[in-house]
């Protein structure tokens, strides 16, 4: 059926399909900017995406990737069969263990969070997993591919318009080479004929067809996407400007009417609609928090886990300081600072203050995210939530502090027991050798000298 739109319908048009597209280019390349590997599973188990990470941590190209058994890159296949069944019972799994093997004997110890995504309609279409790398470091994005140069060719074609004359009356009175090449008729076939047939009925019918005429009498212009009809019956969507024609006098004389074939637009925007849903999804699916951050250090967008992280909307987030939220804000501050400096930062550790006062530890991996021209748009930072390794890191510590104590008590009254035993040992030497002396005295006394001798 059709639509209508106003005097700038067609720059409208323009602008969102440029809007969309910039929104899937900004998706992917959050997606490739990404440390740590990503992948999308189907239900039957076979990889159906990858990001770069999972490439270099595989050393298997994309192409051979994408198809195969996503059990087949694990020391355990069977454990990494397991896991991602259970994301489809479950609707998740966080920090599954598995290890990667690389094509060249490497091993890769990761943990898998992973979750189902869905498509607009709620449906399930898979498993999007992301392993943190937990012997080294992590994540996130790429661009989709560019339709703005294709949709910009079927503009700029002279060839890909239809420019028809019609009187008042709406009857062809000229017919140039883009209709041809659309509608399939030749001039002489089309010419004095009501334009209608190039209507689909329903839209005859409907009254929307007279109604973008009578916009273009009023207004001088209307502009809207129909259903065409071609020669052999076949359709076709097509963007129609129609403009009012007036004679010298400026007395309305007729229409002009300038169409393009836009089914190939449709198609790569329901496509590029897709790709973004699709992009979001993923994001949106991640059990970590996910939040881009400008050169200013606001924060520009944030997925769900951010907000229940923080404990605040994404609409409050989105314009915020980015380190306001955390323990240490200079910390923070000195992060994303570090990541415009250097490009990137891994297992950057700090500390987030939900609005209830709870804290959440967790740790930063970012990467600097770019334009299709290369131009550094912000930061991309992804932070898992480590406060239950934290406490029972804490918690390891504090048991060997206390074990540590111990032991030193117990060599403290070892040592005064040996000093005591020592002290005992030495008396008891030194009574047995008096006893000794005595008991010789006793057995073999010595003689009695008389004064006489003793004096001598």
């Amino acid at each position: 059926m059709a639509t209508l739109k106003g005097d700038n319908g067609m720059d409208a048009a323009l602008q969102s399909s440029t809007e969309q597209q910039q929104a899937s280019q900004y998706a992917r390349s959050l997606i490739e900017a990404s440390l740590d590997p990503l992948v999308t599973i189907s239900p039957e188990g076979k990889i159906t995406d990858v990001n770069e990470a999972t490439i270099k941590v595989t050393g298997m190209p994309r192409a051979q990737l994408i198809g195969t058994d996503f059990s087949n890159y694990f020391t355990e296949p069977d454990k990494a069969r397991e896991g991602y069944r259970q994301v489809f019972e479950k609707g998740f799994v966080t920090d599954y263990p598995l290890t990667i093997r690389h094509c060249d004997g490497k091993l890769v110890d990761v943990l898998y969070n992973a979750s189902v995504y869905r498509d607009v309609n709620g449906n399930a279409l898979g498993v999007f997993a992301a392993a943190r790398d937990v012997t080294e470091s992590r994540r996130i994005m790429r661009e989709f591919a560019d339709t703005k140069n294709f949709l910009d060719n079927i503009l700029q074609s002279s060839t890909k318009y239809s420019i028809i004359g019609k009187d008042l009356n709406h009857n062809v009175l000229s017919w140039n080479k883009g209709a041809r090449l659309n509608y399939g008729y030749e001039e002489e076939e089309i010419a004095g004929k009501d334009s209608s047939i190039l209507h689909t009925p329903e839209d005859v019918l409907s009254g929307a067809v007279d109604k973008m005429l009578s916009t273009a009498y009023e207004k001088g212009l209307a502009e809207g996407e129909f259903e065409r009809v071609r020669k052999d019956g076949s359709r076709f969507m097509a963007n129609v400007v129609v403009t009012r024609r007036n004679d010298s006098s400026g007395r309305a004389i007729g229409y002009l009417l300038m169409s393009t074939d836009i089914t190939e637009k449709k198609q790569a925007e329901e496509k590029l609609r897709y790709a973004s849903q699709y992009a979001r999804s993923l994001i949106d699916a991640s059990l970590d928090s996910l939040v881009t951050i400008s050169p200013e250090g606001k924060i520009t967008d944030v997925n769900e886990a951010t907000g229940k992280m923080t404990g605040m909307p994404r609409e409050q987030l989105i314009g915020t300081d980015f380190s306001e939220y955390f323990t240490e804000p200079e910390n923070a501050r000195k992060g994303y600072e570090q990541v415009f400096s250097k490009g990137f930062v891994t297992d950057y550790p700090l500390t987030i203050r939900q609005r209830d006062g709870r804290l959440t530890h967790v740790v930063y991996n970012a990467s600097v995210y770019r334009d299709e021209k290369g131009n550094v748009l912000g930061v991309f930072a992804a932070a898992p939530d480590v406060t239950a390794q934290k406490e029972a890191e804490i918690a390891d510590q504090r048991a060997r502090d206390q074990q540590r104590a111990r032991e030193l008590d117990r060599l403290a009254e070892l040592e005064r027991f040996q000093k005591l035993t020592v002290g005992r040992e030495l008396k008891m030497i030194a009574l047995k050798k008096e006893i000794e002396e005595l008991k010789r005295e006793v057995e073999h006394p010595r003689p009695v000298r008389s004064a006489e001798e003793a004096s001598v």
